[in-house]
């Protein structure tokens, strides 16, 4: 397989889906390794698995309706495999393998079949010391923007996936990219109050316009600086209880098509009337729930 990423929204051609089934039993607060799990459980409204399979279902049947090659991964028993975008990601020919947090190391081996087609020369085994997840690292052309956390919390924070060390490993394999790193506020409990990944923050969108939320970064010069990237009037912005219900983790399968959760109205609606984008809506409420949507789903292997 010949991989090619060269940004967040061209033509996908073929990606992996992650996998609905034997998800376990629901988790305990002290199993949980983000805010908005942490959130459902105390809340008593952790998805049911029949309903996560039907959503990831009806996100495969829009990615085949735009013929898009679609793999996923074996099925661990009793494991939550739904976000691939953690286990690897691609930019431009290389598959980065992530060092995922402790509690999900398992999740890679499932993902073997698919990393197997990839040359040898093109896979990246990150040093043990590097952490980083897909859900941290948005390719946009010239660009890699990457979300961390400098935290003097970092080792004691779940939510705190990306080091300062990955970066400095990526800056080396791709001399030629404008690396940005993006201090986002972090929290393993109160979600409103922390970013799992740049992702649920921030997120480009067609061919130079984005989704943000500005109270997701640390500094308010790097909500600054996209904006200044983008264009203010290219980006949508988002409120705080748009991005509990992650709004900026949609997923684009061409610059003029975007998967969005079919309850996003006021960005849907801006999308299709403002941005002229074909707007695919489907259900995704209830995987929601468990930190991720759309983008955290899946990790995309062939763009055009």
């Amino acid at each position: 397989m010949n991989l090619n990423i060269k940004n967040e929204t061209g033509k996908l051609k073929s990606v992996v889906l992650g996998q609905p089934k034997s998800n376990g039993p629901i988790p305990t607060l002290a199993e949980s390794y983000d805010a908005k799990s942490y959130n459902t459980i105390e809340s008593g409204i952790y998805p049911k698995e029949e309903d996560i399979v039907f959503e990831m279902s009806e996100f495969e049947k829009v990615l085949k309706k735009y013929d898009v090659e679609v793999f996923r991964p074996k099925i661990i028993k009793d494991y939550n495999q739904v976000f691939a975008r953690d286990v690897a990601f691609v930019i431009e020919d290389k598959m980065i393998i992530s060092n995922i947090i402790p509690d999900r190391a398992d999740e890679q081996e499932a993902y073997r079949h698919i990393i197997d087609k990839v040359s040898w020369r093109n896979v990246v085994n990150l040093p043990e010391k590097a952490h980083i997840e897909g859900g941290d690292v948005i390719v946009w052309d010239e660009f890699l923007f990457i979300g961390t956390s400098y935290s003097p919390d970092y080792r004691n924070l779940k939510t705190a996936r990306t080091n300062e060390y990955a970066i400095e490993i990526l800056k080396e394999y791709f001399p030629k990219k404008r690396i940005i790193d993006l201090d986002l506020k972090k929290s393993d409990t109160k979600p409103y109050e922390g970013i799992l990944h740049l992702d649920c923050t921030f997120n480009p969108i067609g061919e130079d316009k984005c989704v943000i939320y500005k109270n997701g970064f640390v500094d308010e010069d790097d909500y600054q600086l996209v904006l200044d990237i983008f264009g203010e009037e290219n980006c949508f912005n988002v409120n705080d209880e748009e991005m509990f219900q992650m709004f900026p983790n949609v997923f684009s399968i061409a610059p003029d098509v975007v998967v969005s959760d079919k309850a996003f109205t006021r960005m849907n609606d801006h999308f299709r009337n403002e941005w002229g984008i074909t707007v695919e809506e489907i259900p995704y409420r209830e995987i929601s729930k468990m930190g991720g949507l759309l983008r955290c789903s899946t990790l995309p292997l062939v763009r055009e």
